[in-house]
């Protein structure tokens, strides 16, 4: 089964948080790092993430600005990037900031779970509504339509936790990049980078090697490859 190369990007505190305990996205890194992030987009046909993310921040997935539009245009790719989010439940708002913006299809991701007033309600702002599964997102055969029907071959994925988390438990990610942040978060309600089910025990865990690490500043860019594992991923 052909599917997209994937690569999971993610910012992250010294302690292992990606948000305080409220899940809006917490501008906690730097303008390098945020640079960084826009050069990553700028490989790949496609950028993903969950629908909570979607939901409580106003963020858009767009390619950045003039200077990561040319780059991606030096990479051989379209100015700007697919933009898929996954809602297992269908639960998406359809008035999320998102759909505002219409410089470039807006994919949605689901399952049979989705009602057919939810189904409706996201066709009308997005640009497609794909089911793939029951009541678990079947992830591998949604990369696989994505990779045949629009063309990607190169995928970010954004989080949230349980997003990673379902891509983990598939096998589905074939690069991880973490940016540590110097800063400590806590609580015990505050996401990490890979929530949701997790693995049933270590042995079964999703193995990484390292494949660079480089200092700016007082964060860490570390890039890792990975072996996945490729029991079926369930996304609620």
């Amino acid at each position: 089964m052909k599917r997209p190369f994937v690569l999971i990007n993610m910012s992250m505190t010294a302690d292992g948080k990606i948000a305080t305990t409220n899940r809006a996205v917490s501008h906690f890194s730097s303008e390098h790092d945020h640079d960084n992030l826009l050069a990553l987009r700028s490989t790949a046909n496609a950028v993903m993430c969950g629908a909570r993310t979607v939901d409580l921040n106003k963020i858009i997935l767009g390619p950045g600005n003039t200077k990561f539009r040319k780059l991606r245009l030096r990479h051989g790719l379209d100015e700007y990037n697919l933009r898929i989010v996954v809602t297992g439940s269908g639960s998406l708002d359809p008035n999320a900031h998102i759909f505002k913006r219409r410089f470039s299809p807006v994919i949605v991701l689901t399952t049979a779970t989705a009602n057919a007033r939810q189904l409706k309600a996201l066709r009308a702002v997005a640009h497609e509504v794909k089911v793939f599964g029951k009541t678990n997102l079947n992830l591998g055969a949604a990369l696989a339509w994505l990779h045949r029907e629009w063309k990607v071959t190169r995928l970010v994925c954004e989080g949230g936790g349980e997003l990673n988390d379902a891509m983990f438990r598939a096998g589905l990610v074939d690069e991880l990049h973490l940016t540590l942040c110097p800063r400590i978060i806590g609580g015990q309600k505050s996401p990490t980078i890979a929530d949701g089910l997790g693995f049933p025990k270590l042995g079964c865990a999703a193995q990484l090697e390292l494949k660079s690490i480089r200092q700016h500043g007082d964060e860490l860019f570390v890039v890792y490859g990975t072996h996945g594992n490729r029991q079926k991923a369930k996304l609620k």
